[in-house]
């Protein structure tokens, strides 16, 4: 469980080899100082820092960057250090182009994490203005065991007071050859990184892969960065970056392997990532003092459809950055109101009269100035997002888009793959204006589970359990809709399975347009011969590409991807039925079979344990708003709003009409 730490709050570490990331979304200098057991450094030597990045047990990056990845190592350190504090300075003039205080950039977030990846402890450093330098955290040594703790302290004279302050005697000659050693690093560099503007404008790094939420892993070294949030199908972790599964987190990006001996490959595409990726597009120049106007596709990217992406999931970043650091100033002005409180009537003959009432309210006043002001730094990168918003939105690809979206009124069936697909918005609670579009990777990795059986939506309203089923088994159709629209024709292909007929009626839009390769199966056969003909699929595609044989399969092989769409499980499975499916679940995806459950798990619940694994495998979706997605970066907890098509619309039926006469060409 991550520890979110507040200033001066501690918490126990229990490794010795950590890493520090620091993600500041403008350029800083990172550096760490080892102190004694006062506090006090005793010489340059002591400090890791960018003209000299390794110390025993430490190393620190060698230029100045938006995000950094720090190395600790506690076990080499020397008896005599006690404290290994972490420091953020913004690049003197003359160094790289950016502001000159802490106070004009969204608070930087410092998180402490195991070699494997798991986040110990985080700190989002709030409450800074005219400082241009900031102990953010301190790894300190007490009684044998190492805590760190969330410092903050910042200083308006930059690098030299704060390594004055800690008793630094060659302050003033250790902060300039840092800064000597930032601008000839940057001169070396082949690419600068891209300037952010004082009012927080985002810029991507090129290094960082076009992975979404939904795909598991670690960052790879080289290319630091928050890791969003994990969908999975129990709130994890506390999203990313992300654990919905670990998080909104990325895998290393590498080249695609082609299949050996044939056409076919099943394997799951990564976009190579290995050259800089074409320039976005230059914002239009704002008015001095105003923030820069938004441009849909400012992100990096090899396409515009990739720099949507990218640039979608940075608004995902900075709406869960500014919303940590607003929540971490408000809990941080109620504990200092609440120790101002218990201070002042301590006193017994404070506690009645007008000087105890004195306390109370210059607390309470306090109180109140702290959240406003964090409520204004909140509101304005609210927003420039809103802003942003409203030109991302309206440029989206179909893929990415809303259903009232005018993209889709011009749609046409695709000839190639797009790299993501919508399933639906994110949201926070201090941010309503705002929805986030959740985007999923293809081809898909895992299945999908529609939840039936939830009754209450966060807003308070109530669904009965028919309702429930009825709105489930709708969003299920919009996905697999949404699935048929964005692949090319004869490239995806839709199975349902039934059992007793209830989803006849939101069935509709997939069996009047005829975009089904079969009508749905009812009944139990109907179970059993579905399930059965696409674990054999399974199965004979394993043997082919084991076997290194994959042009062995049969003449004529289908080898688009499959989605099952399962209606009312459990009625009409047995327990051959159920480990079917949990085959298909567990092996499917790698070979192009997909899964959709929409079922009620406690209806389920009398298969016990066995069904858990298939429930761990698949992203968990609901028909109705519900907050249950996990970010395990900041640990929020996102409210899911599905892809609902507006009332009354044809899209969906113009779109699938589209993809059947499709289907019908590419068949003759």
């Amino acid at each position: 469980m991550t520890a979110e730490l507040v200033r001066g709050q501690n918490h126990p570490l229990s490794q010795s080899r950590l890493e520090i990331r620091i993600s500041a979304g403008t350029p800083v200098v990172a550096a760490a100082a080892l102190g004694d057991e006062n506090g006090r450094i005793h010489g340059t030597d002591w400090v890791a820092h960018p003209g000299a990045p390794t110390r025993p047990g430490l190393e620190v990056s060698r230029q100045a960057a938006a995000d950094h990845r720090l190395a600790v190592d506690l076990d080499a350190m020397t008896d005599a250090v006690h404290r290994v504090s972490v420091l953020l300075s913004l690049p003197a003039p003359g160094g790289v182009p950016g502001p000159a205080r802490f106070g004009a950039v969204a608070a930087p977030f410092v998180a402490v994490t195991g070699l494997d990846g798991d986040e110990v402890a985080s700190y989002t450093i709030t409450g800074l203005e005219a400082e241009s330098a900031v102990v953010a955290l301190e790894l300190y040594r007490r009684q044998g065991a190492w805590k760190v703790r969330a410092v903050g302290q910042g200083y308006a004279g930059g690098l030299t007071e704060l390594l004055t302050d800690q008793g630094l005697p060659e302050a003033v000659q250790l902060a300039g050859s840092i800064d000597e050693a930032i601008a000839t690093g940057l001169a070396r560099s082949v690419q600068a990184p891209p300037p952010r503007t004082p009012d927080g404008d985002r810029s991507r790094q090129a290094a960082a892969p076009a992975v979404g939420p939904d795909q598991g892993g670690a960052v790879p070294q080289g290319a630091p960065g928050p890791v969003p949030p994990s969908y999975g199908g129990q709130p994890a972790g506390g999203p990313g970056q992300g654990g919905p599964q670990p998080a909104y987190g990325a895998t290393g990006a590498a080249e695609p392997s082609a299949t050996a001996g044939g056409p076919v490959d099943y394997s799951h595409p990564r976009r190579q990532t290995s050259a800089p990726p074409p320039p976005p597009p230059a914002a239009p120049q704002a008015p001095p003092g105003q923030p820069a106007q938004p441009v849909a596709g400012d992100a990096t990217g090899w396409s515009m459809e990739e720099r949507l992406y990218n640039q979608v999931w940075g608004m995902f970043e900075d709406l869960a950055r500014t919303t940590a650091a607003y929540r971490s100033a408000v809990d941080f002005a109620e504990s200092r109101m609440d120790k101002e409180l218990e201070q002042a009537l301590s006193d017994p003959r404070n506690r009645i009269g007008g000087q105890g009432d004195a306390a109370r309210e210059s607390a309470r006043a306090r109180h109140a100035q702290l959240v406003g002001r964090a409520r204004e730094s909140l509101d304005r990168d609210l927003a420039q997002l809103v802003a942003e918003a409203e030109v991302v939105e309206p440029a989206l690809p179909p893929a990415f888009a809303r259903w009232d979206n005018p993209a889709w009124h011009a749609y046409r069936v695709p000839m190639e793959i797009p790299m993501a697909l919508r399933l639906g918005d994110l949201r926070l609670p201090e941010a309503e204006r705002i929805r986030i579009p959740m985007l999923l990777r293809l081809p898909l990795e895992r299945g999908l589970w529609i939840d039936s059986g939830r009754a209450d939506s966060v807003d308070g309203s109530f669904t009965d359990s028919h309702d429930m089923r009825r709105l489930a088994m709708e969003a299920a159709v919009a996905h697999a809709a949404r699935l048929l629209a964005v692949y090319p024709a004869g490239e995806f292909t839709v199975h349902v399975v039934d059992p007793a007929g209830s989803g006849t009626q939101a069935l509709a839009p997939l069996t009047q347009t005829g975009v089904l390769a079969v009508p749905p199966a009812q009944g139990a056969a109907g179970v059993t011969e579905v399930l059965g003909r696409l674990t054999q699929r399974v199965d004979l595609v394993q043997m082919a590409l084991r076997g290194g044989a994959p042009d062995a399969l049969p003449p004529g092989f289908d080898t688009s991807q499959h989605l099952l769409i399962v209606n009312d499980f459990p009625h009409g499975f047995d327990d051959r039925a159920v480990n079917q499916l949990r085959y298909l679940a567990d092996e499917g995806p790698s070979v192009g079979v997909h899964l959709m459950m929409v079922a009620d798990r406690e209806e389920s619940g009398g298969y016990g344990p066995l069904l858990d694994p298939l429930w761990r495998s698949l992203l968990r979706l609901t028909p109705v708003p519900d907050d249950h997605l996990a970010d395990p970066w900041v640990g929020h907890a996102w409210t899911y709003e599905p892809p609902l098509v507006p009332p009354g619309s044809q899209v969906l039926h113009q779109v699938l009409t589209q993809v059947a006469a499709a289907r019908r060409a590419w068949n003759r």
